[in-house]
């Protein structure tokens, strides 16, 4: 999306504090977009504000203002998120889309609506008193993440052949030792790689993070840079890349996602069950399970808040069990 043609102001302004301000992505500032402009569709719907004939999809929130912003109550809020709990449809130009989002999708609305009342009352100023205050967010059910066990992680690793057997081995060894993102992964440059570091670039604003090296990484990347220094022909973004097709164009999501799929089926794994992602959270249960604290781990993952590392705390199990057994009272026994 790259522009918001039709956004009145008081909503462009807090999309633009969010990219140039607040340094969010700007697929994280579309996505704040379309959830404001779905909410005040819904509001011009309920307040019976469109014109006959006019689709959902179609509505223009051109004219929001600040009076209609200031008017909105926490009953509309709750509102809104029972039609998109009830009745949205979860792909409206798709022939098999469902009807009603998930509690995860509506409560990242509820996050954006939150967060551009905020931005009103406590940055732009253009609010006395802040109308979703105290707003609630629908309640997530807490689903532990799908990994790979040690044996099945190398099960995969010694699954991998084919004419790009040095490149898929090194992702797929850098998604299981550093739990790299996707989006991380093909970002990589050449110029990343410095010794036994890699220098990682992501979430918002462009953040850095260091990761070192182990034994497994540092060997499947030499193995990949000299089968790539025998490449001829990359130019341009491919010729700074660190992994390149046979195409010579630097990797996609796609291509890593296809690479995953077919190295899990040979593997006699699930590509149903298991992705890109799920090898990160495989590389984060793994070090979890062999000591790493959660503090480190977040480090590790480039998580910004710590409660998000804290979902691998379910590999605890045997910690838990040895710290009830050393209380002291552990040993008192009943007369």
């Amino acid at each position: 999306m790259n522009n918001y043609d039709g956004t009145p102001e008081i909503i462009r302004s807090f999309l633009t504090y969010h990219e140039t301000i607040k340094g969010h992505s700007k697929m994280t500032v579309d996505e704040y977009y379309l959830d404001l402009r779905t909410f005040f569709r819904f509001l011009k719907t309920k307040r019976n504000l469109v014109p006959d004939g006019i689709s959902f999809n179609e509505i223009s929130i051109g004219d929001i203002d600040l009076e209609f912003v200031k008017s909105v109550t926490l009953s509309d809020v709750y509102d809104f998120l029972s039609y998109l709990s009830r009745e949205r449809e979860v792909h409206y130009n798709s022939p098999d889309s469902d009807v009603g989002l998930s509690a995860a999708s509506r409560a990242r609305k509820v996050a954006t609506i939150r967060s551009f009342y905020k931005y009103l009352t406590l940055k732009a100023g253009v609010l006395e008193t802040n109308p979703v205050l105290n707003l609630d967010s629908p309640k997530l059910k807490k689903n532990l993440p799908r990994y790979l066990t040690e044996d099945e992680s190398i099960a995969l690793l010694k699954a991998i052949d084919g004419n790009n057997k040095e490149r898929d081995y090194c992702i797929i060894t850098l998604f299981l030792n550093c739990g790299l993102r996707i989006s991380e992964l093909i970002s990589l440059d050449l110029a990343d790689i410095r010794d036994d570091s890699l220098r990682v670039e992501f979430g918002k604003g462009g953040k850095v993070r260091i990761l070192y090296l182990n034994t497994a990484c540092r060997e499947a990347i030499d193995r990949w840079l000299d089968v790539r220094s025998q490449i001829k022909g990359l130019s341009g973004d491919a010729k700074k890349a660190l992994f390149v097709t046979r195409q010579n164009t630097r990797i996609s999501r796609s291509a890593v996602h296809l690479l995953v799929k077919n190295s899990l089926l040979k593997a006699g794994l699930d590509p149903s069950k298991y992705s890109a992602h799920k090898l990160r959270h495989t590389a984060a249960t793994l070090m979890r399970k062999n000591g790493v604290d959660v503090r480190t781990l977040q480090e590790v993952l480039g998580h910004d808040h710590l409660n998000t590392t804290q979902i691998y705390t379910h590999v605890d199990n045997k910690d838990i069990r040895s710290a009830t057994a050393m209380n002291p009272l552990s040993k008192i026994k009943p007369d």
